[in-house]
């Protein structure tokens, strides 16, 4: 491993679209070559909500808005989202990010996670 990786994130493959319609996700960790980063990039569509979140066992993560707005889910309780804002999350924490009317991009930042991962997707409801 080598002691620092430059790269841009627009450029790594978005491997969320084809599955997710709405959501576009470029992951930075292999490709960084981090043993306790993991920098990703997601922009989502206008207005996109999703009917799930997830959780981690052992990794905490911090979500920066880049662009948009939008709603972030925390355990059944809803915040607002707008540009610059910050979210550091807890691993057992639920959560899920809905954009707004003109779409959301954001970086997620996550640390250290035992091999393979350890998030798992659960079902949400957004409180209206």
């Amino acid at each position: 491993m080598s002691g620092f990786a430059i790269l841009n994130l627009k450029e790594l493959e978005d491997s969320v679209g084809a599955r997710v319609p709405g959501i576009e996700g470029r992951f930075g960790r292999s490709s960084l070559d981090s043993e306790h980063l993991g920098i990703s990039l997601f922009r989502y569509a206008a207005g996109f909500r999703p009917s799930g979140g997830h959780q981690h066992r052992e990794q905490e993560e911090a979500y920066i808005v880049l662009a948009g707005s939008g709603r972030i889910l925390l355990d059944g309780e809803v915040r607002e989202l707008r540009q610059w804002d910050v979210v550091r999350v807890s691993p057992p924490v639920v959560r899920a990010i809905e954009a707004g009317p003109d779409g959301i991009e954001f970086i997620a930042v996550g640390s250290d996670r035992p091999e393979g991962g350890d998030g798992h997707q659960v079902s949400v409801e957004w409180p209206d």
